[in-house]
């Protein structure tokens, strides 16, 4: 109980080093998810909008990596990375950029599969419309986001909940560096196994709030376009 409480204090009372876990945690987790839909979401229509030779085949290969271990993800931009690595040139092992990196490996797969499925579900009605209405490709691509903007919100906020919540890659390639590379699951991860459960707790429930105010936001936001659609 007496750790709860002091739990609770941490919450409301974060010291410098816990506003600077909580800062990294979040320019890493919104830098990998807008990179990932940037780079997942035309593709995913892309797939999902066409038939193709091999289609089934790529969306075996999407699903697998959409269920990748964050630690095989981890090391490969680790190896990557690394002074030995085709990219070790660059200095980014162990600094943000680098978990950023680790995060888009593990975040693009499930943007695109997740898009794909969601859009080969209305593209045939949309299609049909679009051919109907003797709509251009540019518009036919607009009406398709329109209708599709609830699930590609769900798909962002698919990829978010899985940046906010890793802990291996990150950790693998970040290396847990205090004042640098430390975000909020690898702090809970140390800290319980230092002991310093009171912090461990805090970071969880301040984790919790801010993945609760992410998807509330952006669920009011889908419903209120769904509405005014």
């Amino acid at each position: 109980m007496e750790q709860f409480k002091e739990a609770i204090r941490l919450v409301f009372s974060p010291d410098k080093e816990l506003w600077q876990i909580i800062g990294v945690t979040l320019v890493m987790t919104f830098a990998s998810t807008a990179i990932s839909c940037a780079l997942g979401i035309f593709p995913g229509i892309f797939i999902g909008s066409r038939r193709f030779r091999g289609k089934k085949l790529l969306m075996k290969i999407l699903y697998t990596f959409m269920g990748l271990p964050p630690v095989v993800a981890g090391l490969v931009v680790f190896l990557l990375l690394s002074n030995r690595g085709p990219l070790g040139s660059l200095h980014l092992l162990f600094s943000v950029e680098a978990m950023v990196i680790a995060q888009c490996v593990l975040i693009v797969p499930i943007i695109t599969g997740l898009t794909a499925s969601a859009v080969a579900l209305k593209y045939p009605v949309i299609a049909e419309t679009s051919k109907g209405l003797r709509l251009s490709g540019w518009k036919q691509l607009l009406l398709l986001l329109s209708e599709c903007r609830g699930a590609l919100i769900s798909v962002a906020l698919t990829g978010f909940g899985r940046a906010i919540s890793e802990v291996g890659a990150v950790n693998l390639v970040g290396g847990n560096i205090r004042f640098k590379t430390r975000v909020m699951t690898t702090s809970i991860m140390f800290e319980t196994g230092m002991g310093n459960f009171e912090l461990a707790i805090a970071l969880g429930i301040l984790l919790l709030t801010i993945a609760f105010a992410v998807n509330f936001i952006a669920s009011t936001f889908r419903r209120e376009t769904d509405d005014y659609a």
